[in-house]
């Protein structure tokens, strides 16, 4: 049976929110500090391909804020993503268990490597991997042996395990990584979307050997592409940054290259432009956790919808809003995401699930009830911190 839900009282609840006057995007990048001014460094100095100070500059504020030891900056998150698997020694027939419910750059890394990606469930109070469904189904598909963890349905040994942060709100990652150890799984985060989130008090990167970052132009902070390897090893840093730049021994004059590297190094110019968002970077997530609640209290009473809000033990930086609408009202979806955007509010529903992609739809799963329920009745809302500055000034004025 199909409960009622009224369409227009949610276009009116996020209408009464962003107090737009024209086309809302999704999420909008904002340029309000230093940006021109190391920009124009750049243009000004030469200095705007793979060499100049910002890169660096860059990488050391990434770590500052982030809390760990070494951040190395690359061309995007799927790129950082694809040599954090390389690291942590993903090869070949290696199977890498990943959320279904995530965005396809995770399942293409994986795939770069040679590997087979093997999609396990999510739940709701995070929108992430499920730590104690996960240990449930390893318990009766594997197998252990000196190699590692084996796959006894396929053979495959079972490398990684790689839960994405979705929308910012961080996994369950205490339990996930108790999973980890038992089944000697290298834990590696896609927190592509999670920068300025925190977990029992610490920033997400910290629990997995290698952390995924990304800065394209609809996160939270942007270099126009771009993004980052976080990691507490400084083997691995050492090793991420000589493979990320063709794997070019320094010198001089000469060109010589002790392995097969990739240009994967961002460029000085978009580093610059990173430098200056990080600088504003705390006052986005005020703003946009600002913007949650706001979201969350016109939402508190309408019928058939709820507001998503943080997990438990966590602190997230609510990259992009998120309406589940109640089971009974999933029909509803399709028609809200068609009046949104045609009243020129962008809305958006989930990533299609990945086993139900062509190219992974035979690829290794476990039950994906929570992730299938989950994918119809999501929908994305506008998130730019820019809409909390723009009612303060329309309040004020």
């Amino acid at each position: 049976m199909t409960s009622s839900l009224n369409p227009d009282a949610i276009i009116e609840a996020v209408e009464s929110v962003i107090n737009r006057s024209d086309f809302e995007p999704l999420h909008a990048p904002q340029f309000e500090g230093n940006e021109w001014k190391y920009v124009k460094d750049c243009l000004d100095t030469g200095w705007v391909s793979s060499v100049g100070k910002y890169v660096d500059l860059f990488e050391k504020m990434l770590a500052d804020y982030t809390g760990t030891k070494h951040a190395i900056a690359v061309v995007n998150g799927t790129a950082a993503l694809h040599v954090s698997l390389k690291l942590a020694g993903v090869v070949s027939d290696d199977e890498v268990i990943l959320p279904a419910f995530t965005f396809i750059a995770t399942a293409n890394a994986i795939s770069y490597c040679g590997a087979v990606p093997h999609f396990a469930d999510i739940e709701f109070s995070t929108l992430g991997l499920d730590p104690e469904k996960l240990a449930r189904y390893l318990s009766e598909i594997t197998e252990m042996k000196e190699e590692g963890c084996f796959n006894r349905i396929t053979g495959r040994r079972i490398k990684a395990v790689v839960p994405m942060h979705t929308f910012g709100h961080p996994v369950d990652l205490d339990p996930l990584f108790e999973v980890c150890v038992k089944y000697r799984l290298e834990l590696i985060e896609d927190a592509a979307e999670s920068l300025g989130s925190y977990y029992k008090g610490k920033h997400t990167g910290h629990w997995g050997k290698l952390s995924a970052l990304s800065f394209n132009g609809n996160k939270i902070i942007t270099t126009g592409g771009g993004g980052a390897i976080l990691t507490n090893d400084t083997i691995l840093a050492r090793q991420a940054k000589h493979i990320t730049t063709t794997a070019k021994i320094a010198h001089a004059w000469e060109f010589v290259h002790d392995q097969i590297g990739y240009n994967y190094r961002l460029p000085n110019i978009n580093a610059a432009l990173g430098c200056a968002q990080l600088e504003n970077l705390p006052e986005y997530i005020r703003l946009k956790r600002n913007l949650a609640e706001r979201y969350a209290n016109a939402f508190a009473d309408i019928q058939g919808v709820k507001f998503f809000k943080e997990p438990p033990n966590s602190q997230s930086n609510y990259w992009l809003n998120v309406l589940i609408l109640d089971e009974s009202c999933a029909s509803y979806r399709d028609e809200l995401l068609a009046k949104t955007n045609q009243c020129g509010i962008m809305t958006r529903p989930a990533w299609r699930l990945m086993h139900q992609l062509d190219m992974f739809s035979q690829a290794p799963r476990m039950d994906l009830t929570n992730s299938e329920a989950l994918s119809n009745r999501l929908i994305n809302i506008p998130s730019s911190p820019s809409i909390v500055s723009r009612t303060m000034e329309v309040n004020n004025g």
